[in-house]
């Protein structure tokens, strides 16, 4: 594909005739009564509902089936920004059925236009259109550098400085914890707070934050959270970051959310491992981490001593969102820690049956060349191989996987696929990839290979750094230096873009913002991996669990 981010250019006709819409590429009022449009061309590409590599001087050809009337033409035919009408020029050939269409100066990069037909343009026969048609026209992205070069050190340095800026700068300012989203208000999110802790670590690692301030922003958390809601010792998904009250994630998800909690242990367990017993502030953080840690009812959520545990739980609704927690996708992380309890833990054969269900979570075949021991094919959205493993260290092995094949095979799988870029969306290239979940034009949504609408998210392939260095590596230096008008922004890369559609993202999330700070680490230190996995309890697990 394109080495440089492709154009879009989406055509699409809405044609209507007597309350009748065009919904396929046929002509525009076929038939003798009216002129008819016959064909749409577009830098002599015919007429598609997506155009890739489109100039900001795009030319267009429209042809008809009638001569057409050129003062009609000039009253008829316009095109318009979202800043305003566009001057343009016209030309016609072949007695006055085509007409060629270009815009007299250059369009804007990547910015959306419309070229309308109205219904009463005329042929010189006095017949009329009859519809109106509207050609939607995405222009590209400026394949110019937005900021001026720096070393690759230099802009890793500061894509984890200014995306760490989510958690300490933007953080609560009552319970110190992640907002949901960059517009969330009060709303607070456990496991995207569990992410901000080891972000945090990271910041104090590079000198981003000075670590007694960090340290406070810890205290402030962990007071937060002993006074927060909980559900057998789990905390909801979302909670108010004032009063510390749940705030419902849906009408029956009102009480515990194990994953997310699990999150935000994963967190506390690595600032756990972080701390100095022998300093006085250290060890009280310590002990009271260790208090909040062991009063997580895990053996509990296997609802009635099942071999699988269950994601959700309700005080006025019980078991009914009735969801098991089985692989694979994000939650290896909560057997892990459901197996390390020291004073709620499971049996091995939970992990067996409910999470690997029996040896029903590998997957064994090969895409684009990689093989994928585990789950869905083509991988899925890739946080699968981000959000348990911004702590648990990824160099290990069961016996249903080589898990640092799995997450790197994951990685590439994912990379070849935007490569190869099967449904021809625009911007995707080996610069630019990396399909998971992510607002997108639409709402939200979880982009995988197999669910793939156009949109990117730069946590994707940038929380991959460990798996795919060098591919990892491309995509920032393409994404801020590309991009970085339309995608960088006060808290690092916004959510998402998506080529097609014309569309980039203004907000920022904590669950994707946190894996870029912790996973960027994590490849230049391993600091995360090595503070979590130092935790005898996470050991004593692994052992458990047949891991090696």
């Amino acid at each position: 594909m394109l080495r440089f981010l492709s154009t879009l250019i989406q055509l699409s006709i809405l044609a209507a005739i007597t309350s009748c819409k065009y919904d396929s590429l046929a002509p525009v009022n076929p038939g003798g009564k009216n002129i008819n449009l016959t064909n749409i061309t577009l830098d002599n590409r015919s007429l598609s509902y997506l155009y890739s590599n489109t100039s900001v001087t795009p030319v267009v050809t429209l042809i008809f089936s009638e001569p057409i009337a050129h003062q009609s033409a000039q009253d008829y035919i316009a095109w318009s920004g979202t800043t305003g009408s566009v001057s343009i020029n016209m030309t016609f050939s072949n007695h006055d059925s085509v007409i060629t269409i270009t815009p007299v100066s250059d369009l804007k990069y990547l910015n959306t236009y419309f070229l309308q037909i109205n219904s009463q343009l005329t042929s010189t026969t006095k017949k009329i259109f009859g519809a109106t048609a509207t050609i939607k026209i995405i222009t590209t992205v400026d394949p110019a550098p937005k900021f001026s070069v720096i070393s690759d050190t230099a802009l890793v340095d500061l894509v984890q400085k200014q995306t760490l800026k989510y958690f300490y700068d933007f953080g609560h300012p009552d319970s110190g914890m992640a907002r949901e989203r960059n517009s969330s208000g009060d709303i607070v999110t456990t496991g995207g707070s569990g992410f901000g802790i080891m972000a945090m670590i990271a910041g104090i690692k590079r000198g981003f934050i000075l670590r007694p301030d960090g340290i406070a922003r810890f205290n402030k958390i962990i007071s937060f959270l002993e006074k927060a809601d909980r559900f057998h010792g789990a905390w909801p998904h979302w909670i108010n970051g004032k009063t510390g009250k749940t705030i419902p994630f849906s009408n029956n998800d009102n009480g515990a959310d194990l994953v997310e909690t699990a999150f935000m242990t994963e967190g506390l367990l690595s600032l756990r491992q972080y701390l100095t017993p022998s300093d006085t502030v250290g060890n009280n953080l310590i002990k009271r981490i260790n208090k909040l840690w062991e009063a997580i009812e895990w053996d509990w959520f296997r609802q009635n001593n099942q071999n699988v545990l269950y994601w959700h739980w309700s005080p006025d609704k019980a078991w009914i969102m009735n969801m098991p927690i089985t692989g694979w996708d994000e939650a290896l992380i909560v057997y892990v820690l459901a197996a390390a309890s020291p004073t709620h833990s499971i049996p091995a054969q939970v992990y067996q049956q409910g999470w690997a269900m029996n040896g029903n979570i590998k997957n064994g075949k090969k895409f684009y060349g990689h093989d994928l021991p585990l789950g869905q094919d083509y991988g899925g959205p890739l946080f699968f191989t981000h959000y348990s493993f911004l702590g648990f260290d990824p160099h290990t092995q069961d016996q249903y996987a080589n898990y640092w094949t799995q997450n790197t095979n994951h990685a590439l799988i994912n990379h070849d696929y935007c490569v190869a870029n099967p449904r021809n969306f625009g911007g995707y290239s080996d610069e630019s990839w990396g399909l998971t979940a992510s607002d997108n034009p639409n709402g939200y949504n979880a982009q995988s290979p197999t669910n793939d609408n156009g949109t990117i998210s730069p946590t994707a392939a940038i929380s991959s750094m460990p798996y795919t260095p060098a591919e990892s590596m491309k995509a920032i230096k393409y994404f801020y230096y590309t991009l970085g008008d339309h995608m960088w922004g006060q808290y690092g890369f916004y959510d998402a873009f998506n080529i097609s559609s014309g569309w980039t993202a203004t907000s920022t999330l904590a669950i994707d913002q946190g894996p870029i700070v912790v996973m960027i680490e994590n490849y230049r230190s391993q600091l995360l991996w090595k503070l979590f996995m130092s935790a005898p309890e996470v050991q004593a697990a692994k052992t458990k669990l047949g891991f090696n």
